[in-house]
């Protein structure tokens, strides 16, 4: 009878446990939420290719179905989406260099790959900008 009460007592503390104490206790660190973002970039990249290849099959087609496809693209919630888009496959680009670094055994140091952190999310911000600005500039030539 002891023993079924010792059971009984391990099921029931099992039970009173949470299952994911880490998610309570730690704090986000920029290592982990830029691994997340990496893999997040990763799949918008997949769905904004898809998009890429719409806007090629639509210049095959010609105008009638090229025309409303840019005039979507050019309102503002199509220009949010290439503008992220864009910032994503620079986060992209910027953050696999980042572990192509990594892979050479450098930058392990937690303080060095935090800076290298921010240097990434930095770099892919001033890309997208430069990028987006250089569009706005041009866009009548």
């Amino acid at each position: 009878m002891s023993q079924t009460k010792q059971s009984q007592s391990a099921t029931q503390s099992k039970q009173e446990r949470p299952l994911s104490p880490h998610l309570q206790i730690y704090r986000p660190q920029m290592t982990s939420v830029l691994s997340i973002l990496h893999r997040m970039t990763g799949a918008a990249n997949a769905g904004g290719l898809i998009l890429f290849a719409l806007w090629l099959v639509a210049i095959m087609y010609g105008p009638e179905l090229y025309t409303p496809l840019t005039m979507l693209l050019s309102t503002l919630v199509g220009q949010i989406i290439l503008v992220g888009w864009s910032f994503s496959l620079f986060y992209h680009l910027c953050n696999g260099i980042r572990h192509l670094i990594w892979d050479s055994g450098r930058l392990f140091k937690i303080r060095h790959a935090t800076l290298a952190g921010y240097l990434v999310l930095v770099t892919a911000i001033g890309l997208t900008a430069s990028l987006w600005s250089c569009l706005y500039i041009y866009k009548d030539i």
